[in-house]
């Protein structure tokens, strides 16, 4: 893929003197959906597939980019004085915003750059494109500049662009799994604090596969922020009876006795599912350190049934895919994964059923949706490196 992207940087922006090649992954969540806003863990994953980046510094403030992804739209220009999400360089507004970001930081960059970027995650997959595009740029920031940030430093700095340049209400945890991320772990990351933990993933003969739905989202404009405001309610209204910061400090006994302080039904499930996801969160973790890769199984499917019966995010392509994983032998656990409304499902299954997995998941769900789901076998990997 190096030599790939270099090429196509020397044919759009001349030359490829002086420029250097850059990688951020995409990520996955294997459980703990919409608990990282509600102080909550969250226990994600880097993988192999991600963000290709050609970057060199130009001698003047202009910025090009380039993403082999949206070919059709050509070199995009703007100016590192004057950043401002636009329309109708849509792409282009999460470079941008990491940009912009650091200004606000306080690192000041002394010129522009020439960008060409190339991901292989699936666009509007769930996989995290944007927050692996955003880790990227900070990461060339740095590298280029010298700026004297962190990984951890990235992360904010991407979440604080895609909450104020962006305008995505998002949590901390695509950031932080992509930024962070190490071979062949998964982080238990707690919201509330940052803290996080390692955790060796030993899937015996089992592989991650990702089913992509292809029905396209956009975060912005679906109900992602709709949700986050319904559980900020009724954390204010659980507050009048127990003195808690996040819905994350609550366990289940403790929601049951204090749940009646929620005056609305929808409000109350919403709630039900941060708090129970989260408990379900630390139990997979603990399932896996015990070898218990059954359990932690059952708790990815019961994980599915609450974002589809309280949180209501998952839709008909997401419970297609999930419940026709479930009728398949050899499969260990199958849920959505991302913030919903289309995007991906993530299972654990057997090595020796993938390839049924794959044809009767693939066969079931076109027939039903119309059009074909597309699957990865996936790997976990490292956060951002320079190739």
């Amino acid at each position: 893929m190096k030599n790939i992207v270099l090429e196509k940087f020397a044919e759009v922006f001349g030359d490829s003197e002086g420029a250097k090649v850059y990688f951020a992954p995409g990520r996955v969540n294997l459980i703990g959906e919409h608990t990282d806003y509600n102080g909550g863990h969250v226990f994600p994953c880097a993988l192999t597939i991600g963000t290709y980046g050609v970057a060199r510094k130009r001698n003047d403030k202009k910025l090009r980019f380039y993403s082999m992804n949206f070919e059709k739209l050509g070199i995009i220009e703007s100016d590192i004085e004057n950043l401002k999400p636009e329309k109708e360089a849509e792409w282009t507004n999460y470079p941008k915003g990491i940009m912009w970001a650091f200004g606000e930081k306080g690192f000041e960059i002394p010129c522009g750059m020439d960008l060409l970027l190339n991901g292989n995650i699936p666009n509007g997959s769930g996989l995290s494109s944007s927050a692996s595009v955003e880790v990227l740029t900070g990461f060339i920031l740095k590298d280029f500049f010298g700026f004297n940030v962190t990984n951890q430093d990235l992360a904010l700095i991407g979440q604080f662009s895609e909450n104020n340049f962006n305008g995505v209400n998002c949590g901390i945890m695509d950031q932080f799994a992509i930024a962070m991320g190490k071979k062949d772990n998964a982080i238990f990351l707690d919201t509330a604090n940052l803290s996080y933990t390692y955790a060796p993933i030993k899937l015996e003969n089992a592989k991650i596969v990702i089913s992509c739905s292809n029905k396209k989202r956009g975060l912005g404009d679906s109900k992602y922020n709709e949700r986050r405001s319904e559980c900020e309610t009724a954390l204010e209204e659980i507050r009048q009876a127990i003195g808690i910061n996040t819905l994350g400090d609550l366990n289940e006994e403790q929601f049951e006795v204090y749940k009646a302080a929620i005056k609305d039904e929808v409000r109350c499930k919403r709630a039900k599912h941060a708090v129970y996801e989260n408990q379900r969160t630390m139990k997979a973790v603990e399932a896996l350190k015990n070898n218990d890769v059954a359990l932690f199984g059952q708790l990815m499917n019961e994980s599915h049934v609450s974002l589809r019966d309280d949180y209501e995010v998952t839709g008909e392509e997401l419970d297609t895919l999930v419940e026709e994983a479930w009728k398949i032998e050899g499969v260990i656990g199958s849920r959505m994964t991302g913030a919903g409304f289309g995007g991906c499902t993530v299972s654990i299954v057997k090595e020796d059923a993938i390839d049924t997995f794959i044809e009767k998941v693939g066969a079931a769900y076109k027939e039903k949706i119309g059009y074909a789901a597309d699957f990865y076998v996936v790997e976990i990997g490292e956060g951002p490196v320079v190739l």
